[in-house]
C-alpha cells in the first residue's frame, strides 16, 4: 500500500510512519513542523520508501501533491490542546476545519480508497453518560472540540455526496514514546514523567479525581491498521472509539508514575504533588465504550494503563533521561 500520514513527524503521525514502514508499505509524511519534530523521523529519514513533504495542510496545493498516487490516507495533521484553542481559536479553526477540508477534497480528487482520520473525545462535550457511545454526544466545551466535530460532519457529508469512503477514530487520551514532553501545551502524561525525573513537584488540575481513559500508542496503532484493511463495508463511513475501555483518575496516574520511574530512581516516589484549580474547557470523566470497534473491525486492545505506562516510562527513561 501507499499511505500519506499528514502530521507524520507529530507524536501519533511518526509512531505511524515507522509502522507502517516496518511492514513493507510506502509511506508519504506530509508536515509543516508547527508541532512535530524532525528527530521523530531521524530513523527513516533515508528509507527507500519514506518520503517527506514539508507542507501546510491550510495550502490545498500542498495537500494535492502529497495525495498523488496514494491509497490510504491517514489525516493526524490538527493543532491539539483544549486550553490552546481557547488561547487561539482561528489558528486552531483554520486548521483543523479548513486543513481537514482541503485534505478531504484533495483526497476525493486523488480517487484515494479510503481517508481515516483522527477524531476526538472531545466530541462527547457535556454529555454526562458513561461509558461514551459513538451515537450519543453532548455541546462541545472548547473551540478545539467544536472542530473535531465538524470533522465528523465533512467527513459523513464527503461520504454521502461524493462516495469518498471515511473512518473517524475518536482518539481518548494517547499517550505513549515519542510523545514531547516540552512547551506550554504538553500532554499531562510526558510533562509529569519529565517533572517527577527532574525532581519537580507535580501540579494537579483540581483535586485529582477527573478520570481519562488513556490509551497507548500501539492501540491506535492498531486502530489504524485495521480502520484501512477492513473489507467489512458496514465498517465504513463512521466514527470509533479509540481507547482501551477504563478510566483512571489523575491521582492514579501520578501513582502509578511514581511507582514505575522509582524503579529507575528511588527519589521519585518522594516528588511531592500540589493541586490547583480545574482548567477551563475540561471534561471531568472520559470513559469509552470500545464494543462498536469490537465488533465491526475486530478491534483488541492489547496495552492497558499499566502495560503502556512501563513501556512509555522506560522510553523516556532511556531516551530522555
Amino acid at each position: 500500500m501507499k499511505i500519506l500520514i499528514t502530521g507524520g513527524a507529530g507524536f501519533i503521525g511518526s509512531n505511524l510512519c515507522e509502522y507502517f514502514l516496518s511492514k513493507g508499505h510506502e509511506v508519504v509524511c506530509l508536515d509543516n513542523f508547527s508541532t512535530g519534530h524532525r528527530h521523530n523521523l531521524s530513523a527513516f529519514l533515508e528509507h527507500k520508501k519514506f518520503t517527506l513533504i514539508e507542507g501546510d495542510i491550510r495550502k490545498i496545493e500542498n495537500c494535492q501533491k502529497a495525495v498523488q498516487g496514494v491509497d490510504y490516507v491517514l489525516h493526524q495533521a490538527a493543532l491539539g490542546s483544549v486550553p490552546r484553542s481557547i488561547f487561539d481559536p482561528i489558528t486552531t479553526n483554520d486548521v483543523n476545519v479548513t486543513g481537514f477540508l482541503n485534505m478531504l477534497t484533495a483526497a476525493r480528487d486523488a480517487k484515494a480508497k479510503r481517508f481515516v482520520y483522527a477524531a476526538s473525545s472531545s466530541t462527547y462535550g457535556d454529555s454526562v453518560g458513561l461509558p461514551k457511545v459513538e451515537e450519543v454526544i453532548g455541546k462541545p466545551l472548547s473551540p478545539y472540540a467544536i472542530t473535531k466535530y465538524v470533522n465528523e460532519l465533512y467527513a459523513e457529508i464527503f461520504s454521502k455526496t461524493y462516495g469518498l469512503e471515511t473512518i473517524g477514530l475518536r482518539y481518548f487520551n494517547v499517550f505513549g514514546r515519542k510523545q514531547d514532553p516540552n512547551g506550554a501545551y504538553a500532554a499531562v502524561i510526558p510533562k509529569f514523567v519529565m517533572q517527577l525525573m527532574q525532581h519537580e513537584s507535580l501540579t494537579i488540575n483540581g483535586d485529582g479525581n477527573y478520570s481519562r481513559d488513556f490509551t497507548y500508542i500501539d492501540n491506535v496503532i492498531q486502530m489504524n491498521e485495521l480502520a484501512i484493511t477492513t473489507t467489512n463495508p458496514n465498517a465504513v463511513n463512521t466514527v470509533y472509539n479509540t481507547a482501551y475501555g477504563d478510566r483512571n483518575t489523575l491521582n492514579n496516574l501520578v501513582g502509578y508514575l511514581k511507582q514505575y520511574l522509582s524503579e529507575f530512581d528511588p527519589a521519585i516516589a518522594e516528588v511531592p504533588i500540589i493541586h490547583g484549580p480545574n482548567r477551563a474547557g475540561d471534561i471531568p470523566h472520559s470513559l469509552a465504550s470500545i464494543d462498536k470497534a469490537k465488533k465491526l473491525l475486530n478491534y483488541d486492545p492489547k496495552f492497558s494503563i499499566q502495560d503502556g505506562l512501563k513501556e512509555a516510562v522506560k522510553w523516556y527513561w532511556e531516551n530522555l533521561g
